[in-house]
């Protein structure tokens, strides 16, 4: 048997990681500037994280959601601290499309609606109705195809004003990234944010914070939202959520009421998942993790702005994202084959920096010295 062949690959086995870097089979090392899609949230590995996973191995790694799991209620109380969001309730399932799938289903629920907002080169997911709710038909199947998305342009006030007015009891909800990821790096702007919210309380809809790539810390924030200053009702999250150990959830208004079945998953919020998930907020506390990202993230993205042939730098904390010019085209290829530099990318010409948020400032030097030098290479 073989693998289904659906991922372009990079010629590289990744064999060891720790901290902010990986090693190949052949024993080169290279820097991670994009944490295998902004998973990797406290560092490659981290001893803490490792402790917590292979102690709660040697208790219990599963059971179902049928019995009470203390863990869970320590990570929800823990998450409630670090986000400063304890009046919310959280669910646990695996991973961001299925926290953005319960999402939009428990939208649909609370308001007895259908119809959702989506926005232009947003990426909410792969599973039937967060992909129906991302703006790239080229991954949606037949199947998944409803008339139920509305998809308006990204940071235009007006077009969502003008769609409420015109269809605002049949919204169930909105959906929105604070920033595109996939989408290259698009900040929503506060105004946009705030707008949402008023319009979602004018017109009884709910306001869905995709936070999976851009939450848990990322930013500087807890969310990326909120820097806008006013709550959403669901919060998504995931990637950096277990620094590697399949984990979702959602974090849920008090307002919204739970009954049985509403929601539901086999492995969702299992005690071994808890565990890492649990170790990675403890660390994030313990170290500080979301003013370094805040404050790294201003140094590297300085750094950025002062390299001529990067255009629009942009983005906020360690979610970074840059322009490359038609003359430094494989800047991408070049940074990770010949410089050892691992970085994401956007169609068309766009490189995103996601790197752990345990990243350190003499790395990041090394980093901004090895883009340079890829840079220099290629002009």
């Amino acid at each position: 048997m073989k693998l289904f062949d659906v991922y372009p690959l990079n010629n590289i086995t990744i064999t060891k990681a720790a901290g902010s870097y990986v090693w190949d089979e052949k024993g080169n090392e290279y820097l991670d500037m994009y944490g295998g899609h902004a998973v990797i949230s406290i560092g490659h590995t981290h001893p803490y994280w490792v402790s917590a996973i292979e102690t709660q191995l040697h208790k219990i790694a599963f059971y179902s959601n049928s019995v009470i799991i203390p863990i869970q209620s320590r990570l929800a109380e823990k998450i409630g601290v670090v986000s400063g969001k304890q009046d919310f309730q959280l669910f646990l399932c695996n991973s961001g499309a299925e926290a953005n799938e319960n999402a939009l289903k428990l939208a649909s629920f609370v308001t007895g609606r259908k119809k959702i907002i989506a926005f232009t080169k947003s990426f909410h997911g792969r599973t039937s109705l967060a992909v129906a709710a991302t703006d790239n038909p080229s991954i949606i199947a037949p199947v998944n195809e409803t008339d139920n998305i509305i998809f308006l342009p990204f940071n235009d006030e007006q077009s969502l004003i003008d769609q409420f007015e015109k269809e605002g009891d049949a919204i169930a909800a909105v959906i929105i990234e604070g920033i595109q990821g996939v989408g290259g790096i698009r900040v929503a702007t506060n105004s946009f944010l705030q707008s949402i919210r008023s319009l979602c309380d004018k017109h009884g809809a709910l306001y869905i914070a995709d936070s999976v790539q851009c939450g848990y810390g990322r930013t500087g924030q807890f969310f990326a939202h909120d820097a806008a200053g006013v709550d959403a009702d669901i919060y998504s999250m995931a990637k950096g959520m277990g620094n590697g150990f399949p984990i979702g959830g959602i974090l849920i208004a008090p307002h919204i009421a739970p009954k049985y079945g509403m929601l539901g998953t086999t492995f969702g919020g299992n005690h071994l998942a808890c565990a890492a998930a649990l170790a990675v907020v403890e660390v994030m506390e313990q170290e500080n993790l979301l003013a370094s990202a805040a404050s790294h993230g201003t140094y590297l993205m300085d750094a950025l702005s002062k390299i001529p042939q990067l255009q629009n730098v942009r983005g906020r904390g360690l979610m970074i994202g840059f322009d490359v010019a038609d003359e430094i085209k494989d800047l991408k290829k070049v940074l990770l084959q010949e410089f050892k530099v691992f970085t994401g990318e956007a169609k068309p010409n766009v490189i995103r920096l996601l790197p752990s948020l345990a990243i350190t400032k003499e790395e990041i030097d090394i980093f901004l010295d090895r883009l340079q030098k890829a840079i220099q290479s290629l002009l």
